[in-house]
């Protein structure tokens, strides 16, 4: 520096500490070395400034404004000569400097070729390796550790006495962005072919279950391995609310309610139950723990945030939960819950995926709810049997093998049991508690079965409030689900019997109910001398059509679909469609028709749709979708099946339609642009029928506004009062007419023209697909 320079710089040291402060900002230092500790206010949230004298008051201002201006990460100051000036902490980390201030080297000093080493030609700033006009420059810079980093640099002269140049630097982190980012989408895309693996599993699993039992088995299996989960819950809805009936083992079963009625299971959470819910239970609160017993617990719904008091006894043995309703026919048939014993991040995606594997399941489920009730009706029929050849047997009928029959009835219940015995003029009577104490019952509780209305007997719910159960309650009896077995005056003494479950347990199921009620009407038949009266009852539950046919919603494309059955009454059938989207402006729209009809089409349909989709998400083309699911489907030896397919891969961008049509009719590209009809011709045959079956693409290309129509042979079938097909030339026709009437409600109006056609009596069920393609092209 010059003398004159010096000079300045001396007079106007007393004023340095003032600017230095002035400058002060995160991370600066001063040249003494010493850091400020922290303080309160302002001058807390200073960190020091490191600096020489030869920077006036005028430079530091100036300086700071450069500063500011620029807003980078590392800032470093310097002069006409290349000499450091002034130099924050994050300067010193990006350039990794041993030395313990950057101030007074040579600013060549901290890029390549010259690190650390002070440069013998004279300073110029073209010397410099990046441009000092403000512009951005990226370098690699080389510690002294040889490590490389890529910085961005930014330099420009401030204004103030004297050449003043600022300098602001930060690593360039663009490519680490680059890789994270590359990293969490295969870390995504990893869980996703996880996921999709594990509810495929559970596809495959399932369909060629033997028996009720091994379907919870692999189904809350496949869940539990799916999502990680701590165990997996089933509850069967019955007509007074939800019963469990499987849960796998990591599931505690003595924290388990064994039943929700329907009462308990409202408002807001009820309102809810259309689709999976995430839910936590919250830690319970001081005033809460000070109560003691926790009777009820607040429950955090992640989706709207909202809290929920709930009834500690209904809750599942989990701190985070989700709820998947599965949907049958309108209603909810089952509740699966799935949880974890610790807190657990659940989220929308699991949600998403249980939805889809309940709503599979759904077919599964209902007919396995269907064989369970049929296994445990026909099992307390044998039960009825056997107790009614042991009255039978007997010589004579008299109240204790009549007690000691229903004392084993209860047992098959797991119920307590209560004997009651009127006395001869039906004005008091004794009653058998289920410790074996003995009561004598007041006149008005022994009037309440004297009724001569009652004479013949009945079986019917025992209300606590009753004078009998007053009674009983007075006694300890927990009467919280009670039936009353009164076997009328067809035993002398009068007998009645008091079947009672506890608080918290199931209420007695209508098939339990009408166990006891056979029991005894047995009794009274038995006593009576009348034969036994026919009463098997049929026990199969013909299913309704409860497979949901749905379309996602996908950028660009417009779409509608319908599902007509050919009778009201008519069993599940094998006709099904989806569409699903796809990344990258891509879908796969799907439409099939399974022979048979009945659960067995409906379970097959339900697995050829879930693997069809799973498929699309593997990126396979549609000939090679529907050839994996020939294998697929002929691996099943049970399934003596076998379907028609139209897979169509739609991608926006290209601007076209890759299909596979497997024995399906042809589908219909309507052309916005020139209002002409084609079929997509390129054609293969059905799939599960043969092992050496042949199946290849055709390709569409698709612009703006086309109409593509999917359909299944229930459409072209379908006949008229005199026998006429509706036919090809028929849907052409109203295809085209319908096309000019514009694309929203098109297949309820092609559905209307069907059924004035035949009269509103479809022989076959008829599903159908409209997409328009409103987004084409890479510019869409």
């Amino acid at each position: 520096m010059d003398a004159g320079r010096d000079q300045e710089g001396r007079q106007d040291a007393a004023g340095v500490d003032g600017g230095a402060d002035a400058l002060s900002g995160p991370g600066l230092v001063h040249t003494d070395g010493a850091h400020r500790s922290p303080q309160a206010g302002a001058e807390g949230r200073r960190r020091p400034v490191e600096s020489v004298t030869g920077i006036g008051r005028a430079s530091v201002s100036g300086a700071f404004a450069g500063l500011l201006a620029l807003t980078g990460d590392a800032v470093v100051a310097f002069d006409g000569a290349g000499v450091i000036l002034l130099a924050n902490e994050e300067a010193r980390r990006l350039f990794q400097h041993t030395d313990d201030f950057l101030v007074g080297l040579d600013v060549r000093g901290l890029f390549p070729p010259a690190v650390g080493v002070a440069p013998e030609t004279p300073f110029s700033l073209a010397s410099l390796p990046f441009p000092s006009d403000g512009t951005s420059a990226r370098l690699v810079i080389a510690s002294l550790d040889g490590t490389p980093a890529r910085v961005v640099v930014r330099c420009d002269r401030v204004r103030a006495p004297g050449d003043t140049y600022l300098l602001v630097a930060h690593r360039d982190d663009s490519e680490a962005a680059v890789a994270a980012e590359h990293e969490r989408l295969v870390s995504e895309l990893s869980e996703a072919n996880r996921r999709l693996s594990g509810t495929l599993d559970i596809v495959l699993g399932t369909l060629d279950s033997p028996d009720v039992g091994t379907l919870f088995e692999r189904v809350l299996d496949g869940i539990d391995r799916t999502m990680g989960a701590s165990g997996t819950m089933v509850y069967i809805a019955e007509s007074d609310g939800f019963h469990l009936r499987a849960m796998s083992e990591g599931a505690d079963v003595g924290r388990a309610a064994q039943y929700l009625p329907y009462a308990k299971v409202s408002g807001a959470a009820a309102k809810r139950l259309g689709q999976a819910m995430r839910l936590r239970v919250l830690s319970a609160s001081t005033e809460d723990l000070r109560r003691g017993r926790l009777a009820t617990r607040e429950v955090l719904d992640e989706e709207t945030h909202e809290t929920h008091r709930v009834d500690a006894r209904l809750l599942p043995p989990f701190t985070s939960f989700l709820v998947v309703p599965v949907w049958f026919g309108g209603r909810v048939i089952s509740v699966i819950i799935v949880g974890w014993k610790a807190v657990h991040p659940t989220k929308r995606e699991d949600a998403r995926l249980l939805d889809a594997v309940g709503q599979y399941l759904s077919v599964q489920l209902m007919g396995a709810f269907a064989a369970m009730r049929a296994q445990r009706k026909e099992h307390l029929a044998a039960r009825s049997t056997e107790l009614r050849e042991r009255l039978m047997a007997a010589d004579t009928l008299d109240e204790a093998l009549v007690a000691s029959v229903l004392a084993d009835a209860a047992d098959e219940l797991d119920a307590r049991f209560v004997r009651v015995r009127l006395g001869p003029d039906g004005s008091r009577g004794m009653a058998v508690l289920s410790d074996g104490r003995r009561m004598e019952l007041a006149a008005e509780a022994a009037a309440q079965l004297a009724d001569p209305a009652q004479d013949g007997g009945e079986v019917a719910p025992l209300e606590a409030s009753s004078p009998l159960g007053r009674a009983l309650a007075a006694w300890g009896e927990d009467l919280s689900q009670s039936v009353v077995v009164d076997v009328g005056s067809a035993i002398s003494p009068r007998l009645a019997f008091v079947l009672a479950r506890g608080a918290g347990e199931e209420p007695f199921e209508d098939g339990e109910v009408d166990f006891l009620r056979r029991l005894a009407d047995d009794v009274r038949d038995l006593a009576q001398g009348r034969e036994e009266s026919a009463r098997d009852k049929r026990i199969s539950q013909a299913l309704q059509s409860g497979m949901r046919n749905e379309l996602q919603e996908v950028e660009g494309i417009s779409a509608q679909g319908l599902y007509s059955s050919a009778t009201a009454s008519a069993f599940v059938g094998g006709d099904f469609y989806d569409l699903v989207r796809l990344p990258g402006r891509r879908a796969c729209v799907i439409m099939g028709d399974v022979s048979g009809k009945g659960v067995e089409a409906a379970s097959v349909s339900a697995a050829v749709k879930t693997a069809l989709g799973a498929y699309a998400w593997e990126g396979l083309k549609p000939a090679r979708m529907v050839r994996s699911l020939n294998d697929f489907l002929l691996g099943f030896s049970r399934v003596e099946t076998f379907a028609t397919l139209f897979v169509g891969l739609v991608d926006l961008d290209e601007a076209t339609i890759t299909y596979c049509s497997a024995g399906h009719p042809p589908a219909i590209l309507m052309r916005s642009r020139t209002g002409e009809y084609a079929t997509l011709n390129v054609q293969s045959g059905v799939v599960g029928a043969f092992s050496d079956m042949a199946y290849q693409d055709g390709v569409e290309s698709i612009e703006k506004g086309d109409m593509l129509l999917l359909y299944t042979d229930g459409t072209t079938e379908a006949r008229s009062p005199a026998g006429d097909f509706f036919g090809e030339d028929g849907l052409r026709e109203a295809v085209m007419r319908e096309a000019a009437a514009g694309f929203e409600g098109i297949c309820d109006r092609l559905l209307a023209t069907l059924d004035g056609f035949t009269h509103n009596s479809l022989d076959d069920d008829v599903a159908m697909v409209a997409l328009r393609f409103d987004g084409v092209g890479p510019e869409a």
